[in-house]
């Protein structure tokens, strides 16, 4: 299992698909598992927009990567660095044992104002942030599904960090448990807006999975 939150923006001013501001993370949820015998396969395919159309946009990353299980540490992060044509992406990852797959679902209704929100995820005790959403919400919305891995027995912490020009920032956290199936759903009130959170758990085929940590490009 395999879990991308973003990517840092250095340097020129650059856009990179598919979020669009110099500095920001890129979210980059995973839109298929993909599993191998003997390791785990990593496609990356990411853009630098640098115009209108999306023939003029820049191929900074275009391949596979493969992870094998040989070498790595149950809860523990490691970096690798992949070279590409217009800059160089940090790939962080760690593998989990006996985890289980959580598809995270958040709905925004009752919006008050136009704030910005951050929704950031911390698993399994690791101190690493997965980020999940970090944009601008003025109207009711649902936000699309997001996928991490969680070690059974072991807490899923969401921190919401809800930032209004009117009235200054604000954080709001929920927790859930990892067990091998059902689902769970909280509500939290803020000032602003409610966040419907629904969580799906389910086993993963394999006993050792992986997560990635936040990625970030380097000059």
């Amino acid at each position: 299992m395999v879990q991308f939150t973003g990517t840092h923006i250095n340097g020129k001013k650059t856009t990179v698909l598919p979020t669009a501001l110099r500095g920001s993370l890129i979210n980059m949820a995973p839109k298929r598992g993909i599993r191998l015998d003997y390791g785990t396969l990593i496609e990356y395919d990411m853009k630098i927009k640098t115009g209108e159309q999306e023939k003029d946009d820049l191929q900074l990353i275009d391949g596979v990567s493969v992870i094998g299980l040989m070498g790595t540490v149950d809860r523990s992060v490691f970096t690798s660095r992949i070279i590409g044509d217009y800059g160089a992406i940090d790939i962080s990852a760690s593998r989990l044992d006996r985890a289980v797959e959580v598809t995270v679902e958040v709905t925004v209704s009752e919006v008050q104002d136009i704030f910005h929100l951050c929704l950031g995820c911390f698993i399994s005790g690791l101190h690493e942030e997965i980020r999940l959403f970090d944009g601008t919400i003025g109207e009711p919305r649902g936000l699309k599904r997001y996928v991490v891995a969680v070690v059974m027995g072991t807490q899923m912490d969401l921190k919401f960090k809800v930032d209004a020009e009117s009235s200054g920032c604000s954080e709001h956290c929920c927790s859930f448990t990892a067990h091998q199936h059902g689902h769970a759903d909280q509500l939290i009130k803020t000032d602003f807006a409610s966040f419907l959170v629904k969580v799906t758990r389910s086993v993963l085929p394999n006993k050792k999975n992986l997560f990635g940590a936040p990625a970030k490009r380097v000059e």
